[in-house]
């Protein structure tokens, strides 16, 4: 009966960590240092352009540094991002090999008046 209860508690457990948002997020802070060290070549967002929804993809991008990325557009170089201190440096070193600064979209965003003008 105590095995029954014991095996039981385990599966209820599993169920439990199956549907874990905190387990999701490490899978795709995983995924991505899985296909860094493989040598996959994943192709990288550019920050300039890239919607809301694809910055969230990104590991350790939630709502507020979506609405920080986007705001501080356009990028001359993706460690602007530490260096205007939209993000700490622990999360951009997470997300430095996924993300990249195009220079023509940058420009193409401020000439729209998507992207607020370079100081």
């Amino acid at each position: 009966m105590k095995l029954a209860r014991f095996v039981l508690f385990l599966m209820i457990a599993a169920v439990c960590l199956a549907d874990d948002p905190a387990a999701k997020i490490g899978q795709k802070a995983d995924a991505a240092a899985a296909a860094a060290k493989s040598g996959a070549k994943m192709p990288q967002l550019d920050i300039n352009s890239a919607s809301e929804a694809a910055l969230k993809q990104l590991p350790g991008i939630g709502d507020a540094y979506t609405a920080k990325i986007i705001a501080g557009r356009p990028y001359r170089a993706k460690n602007e991002l530490v260096q205007k201190k939209i993000i700490p440096q622990a999360t951009y070193d997470k997300i430095k090999d996924l993300i990249i600064a195009k220079q023509d979209t940058a420009a193409k965003a401020a000439a729209k008046g998507l992207a607020k003008p370079p100081k």
